[in-house]
């Protein structure tokens, strides 16, 4: 559901930039840092669109990869704590608590 929700709101957001851009379709100036030049309006909210969805684009895969790598780390020391535990002979408190609720099922 939550992919769908995604879908509709990009379609509906893409719906309202077409249409922002189509009646804007006369020439404008635009400063660069160093120059100027006109272009059709309709470019340049193109172009604004397409640029602010590349940059959020590209922060969001950094963040993702990232924390991909940050759950990684975390599992591999997960991994070695559980190693530990079996190797000192202690039981997992997760198991000790399966356990736990497994007598007490079994007692009601």
């Amino acid at each position: 559901m939550r992919g769908q929700t995604y879908v509709i709101f990009t379609i509906v957001f893409v719906i309202i930039v077409a249409v922002f851009a189509v009646t804007n379709v006369e020439t404008v100036e635009v400063n660069y840092l160093f120059w100027s030049a006109e272009s059709p309006l309709i470019l340049v909210i193109l172009f604004s669109v397409l640029m602010g969805g590349l940059i959020t684009a590209t922060v969001g895969l950094i963040k993702m990869y990232r924390m991909q790598r940050e759950m990684k780390r975390l599992e591999a020391e997960n991994f070695n704590l559980m190693n530990r535990l079996e190797e000192e002979g202690i039981s997992h408190p997760k198991e000790e608590s399966e356990a736990l609720q497994l007598t007490e099922e079994k007692e009601k």
